[in-house]
């Protein structure tokens, strides 16, 4: 991973999620709330991937990211933490009284790097479980797990499998060759102190 971020930092971008989510219910893109923030300066035009995911009770009630540092830190956690409560296709949008019920996870990615392999086998032996974050692509097909989906998936053809129906590829897909890999690693921090690593 690049530069990690601090204990502070990370409270800090996790308010802004929050809050992020918490202006939307007031129909509003900023509020005063968000404004009053104090957020490294280097956030602002920091450019990385970045995944934010909703848990409620300790299921999974939303999570949305953008793989490519396209967008600022900063952006891209406000704009992913509005799409992850209202617009994650696989749930209902979230209604206010939740906002008090779920617990907030941010995924900082590094840059993907292109894994290259020749065979199943040798695809097998170059996963990192718990640590690789997975890209695959084939055709027009493509789909990540984010590295925490190991703890659901802890062995690799399973977690492969499961990518590949994600993508909308047969689960058996990955054996066949043909697909582009990436990997990526993640710092996490969330709500939950059990979630956070610094």
């Amino acid at each position: 991973m690049e530069k990690s971020v601090s204990r502070k930092e990370a409270l800090a971008l996790l308010r802004l999620a929050r809050a992020s989510i918490a202006a939307k219910f007031k129909g509003k893109n900023e509020d005063a709330e968000i404004l009053s923030i104090d957020i490294p300066g280097v956030f602002l035009t920091q450019k990385k991937g970045v995944f934010v995911t909703l848990h409620k009770k300790g299921h999974l009630r939303g999570c949305i990211g953008n793989i490519e540092p396209m967008k600022t830190l900063v952006n891209g956690i406000k704009e992913n933490a509005i799409s992850a409560a209202f617009k994650d296709s696989r749930f209902s949008p979230l209604t206010p009284d939740e906002l008090t019920l779920i617990d907030i996870e941010i995924s900082i990615l590094s840059t993907p790097e292109k894994m290259a392999y020749q065979d199943t086998r040798d695809l097998l032996s170059h996963l990192k479980p718990g640590v690789d974050g997975v890209i695959i692509e084939k055709d027009h097909c493509r789909a990540t797990f984010l590295p925490q989906v190991w703890e659901q998936l802890p062995e690799a053809a399973d977690f492969l499998g499961h990518l590949c129906v994600k993508a909308g590829l047969p689960a058996n897909e990955w054996k066949k060759g043909g697909l582009t890999l990436h990997t990526y690693q993640v710092q996490s921090f969330g709500e939950i102190d059990e979630n956070t690593h610094f």
